[in-house]
């Protein structure tokens, strides 16, 4: 992956956003913000939250050329003028107002920015970003008086997260873009209007997203399809979670073939496997995936969230690390559910 170091500020304009199906209107500034004091602390915030791991692409249908946000930017990498850069940073917040329709959206301030000198490998580019702060932080200022101190509290933006953000580098303009984001607000799928609605964006088909979807992808099927089997116990679920993250922890390139024998094993779950995997890339819109180099930073992120525990009442956790065949689960006669387990040696 390409290393990514970010440029100098060079301009910042803020715009007030609320919240279309209240009504609540958009503030739109008129001028550029005088960022001199704070552009260390500006350029720290985006340093700290923007991961460059998973980068993305302005997408539309049926045009690249419809893409509101996409249309709005590359005008304002052609006329790099101070008038220019205000009247495009209006239109891209009074679209994020007109799609800000949703009732879960907070109001919050828009900051529209531009970077300068920005290094992408071995290229240089300039680079157009925005952050929206939906959440503001309480802290308290402590005010001087004639007989002592008094403390007063405020709000502001926080200076350490970011709630959303969009980084834009003008590069790879044809294929839409090189872009990263920061979303840590409205997760759900209901409220996906900053990278949905409002950018209209999609992974880049590199490493890190091919990793992460079918890892992805595996989870869900263990999570969805052995769920709906009785048979399948807790234990055999986890040893198959485990094995799938072993093999991508154990290989540099994953092959479709080899993953699914050392993985699955047999062939009735195999079949299963494949099926499920192809309705699950149709119904997200994925290409389907045979080889590529696996990415272990998308291994590291991902694996956490392979469970490999299983949660008896409150007074037991067993981790299971492989060996499904030494864990037995029965009821004995009393009607209480036991786990037997088989070991060689004790450590």
């Amino acid at each position: 992956m390409q290393k990514i170091e970010l440029g100098t500020l060079d301009r910042l304009i803020i715009h007030h956003i609320g919240n279309k199906s209240n009504e609540d209107g958009v503030h739109l500034g008129n001028e550029l913000c005088n960022h001199d004091n704070i552009s260390e602390i500006l350029t720290k915030l985006m340093v700290t939250n923007f991961k460059f791991d998973q980068l993305y692409q302005f997408h539309y249908f049926p045009s690249l050329e419809l893409n509101p946000i996409y249309t709005l930017l590359t005008t304002m990498f052609d006329h790099q003028d101070m008038e220019s850069f205000v009247t495009q940073s209006q239109n891209i917040a009074q679209y994020l107002y007109e799609i800000s329709n949703h009732p879960q959206i907070k109001t919050g301030e828009l900051g529209v920015f531009s970077l300068k000198h920005c290094h992408i490998g071995e290229e240089t580019v300039d680079g157009i970003g925005f952050f929206k702060s939906e959440n503001k932080q309480k802290i308290l200022k402590v005010e001087d008086t004639q007989s002592g101190y008094k403390l007063a509290d405020i709000e502001g933006l926080s200076i350490q997260k970011l709630d959303k953000g969009c980084l834009i580098f003008n590069l790879n303009r044809e294929q839409g873009y090189l872009v990263a984001i920061v979303d840590n607000t409205n997760k759900n799928n209901e409220a996906k209007y900053w990278t949905d609605e409002f950018l209209s964006i999609k992974p880049i088909n590199n490493d890190y997203h091919q990793t992460t979807q079918i890892m992805e992808t595996t989870k869900q099927f263990i999570a969805q399809t052995l769920d709906a089997k009785d048979e399948a116990t807790k234990s055999e679920k986890v040893a198959l979670l485990n094995r799938s993250v072993d093999y991508f922890r154990n290989h540099q390139q994953f092959n479709a073939n080899d993953f699914e024998q050392q993985v699955f094993a047999e062939e009735d779950l195999i079949q299963q496997y494949q099926d499920f995997s192809q309705n699950y890339m149709q119904e997200n819109q994925l290409e389907p995936l045979n080889q590529f180099d696996i990415s272990a930073k998308a291994v590291k992120k991902q694996q956490k969230y392979f469970k490999s525990i299983i949660k008896l009442d409150k007074n037991f956790h067993i981790y299971i690390h492989g060996g499904k065949d030494m864990i037995e689960k029965g009821l004995d006669e009393k009607g209480r559910k036991y786990y037997k387990i088989y070991y060689q040696q004790e450590k």
